[in-house]
């Protein structure tokens, strides 16, 4: 039996994170933008904001997926595109049942 890997599952993503200032991620693909108060990354795991203040990025190995990202984070958050078309969507069917 042929079995198909799931991408999810053969890349490894982790995040270690020290006091609120320090984090440490694995399973990087590639910076979207940044400064110094939000990092936005595309992940294995999909786009993950990163809120704080005066964030840096100490390390950046693309090649490996690894960064090292300094400073105050106040916040990660994940998000799910196919989730909000998904949610948008369903508005939409309940708006047409309304009418």
């Amino acid at each position: 039996m042929d079995k198909t890997k799931n991408p999810i599952q053969t890349k490894v993503s982790s995040i270690s994170l020290e006091n609120r200032r320090k984090m440490l991620l694995t399973g990087v693909n590639e910076v979207l933008s940044f400064n110094d108060e939000k990092i936005i990354l595309n992940t294995v795991l999909g786009k993950l904001n990163i809120k704080g203040q005066n964030l840096k990025m100490n390390k950046l190995d693309v090649k490996n997926g690894d960064v090292i990202v300094d400073g105050y984070i106040t916040s990660l958050i994940y998000n799910n595109k196919k989730d909000k078309k998904k949610r948008s969507l369903i508005r939409l069917i309940r708006r047409k049942r309304v009418e």
